[in-house]
């Protein structure tokens, strides 16, 4: 969306409400140049997972059908 200067002052709120809610960049025309305003991408729900070292990545039925008797103590 692109406005000028004068439209942003007299509803500033509105066109800022609009950018986040929609992601959409805002270009703002003063005196010849453009300035963008370019909201923060959403962070995705699997962006905030924390990494668990030691988890087994894989297939598992792999587990299933492995030998275990070398660990087994009676």
């Amino acid at each position: 969306m692109r406005i000028t200067a004068t439209k942003l002052r007299a509803d500033i709120y509105n066109v800022l409400d609009r950018a986040i809610d929609s992601g959409e960049a805002v270009e703002i025309e003063r005196n010849g140049h453009v300035l963008r305003l370019v909201p923060p991408a959403k962070a995705s729900v699997f962006d905030r997972l924390m990494p668990h070292p030691g988890t087994i990545v894989g297939d598992p039925d792999d587990l299933v059908h492995l030998d275990w008797s070398h660990e087994w103590k009676p």
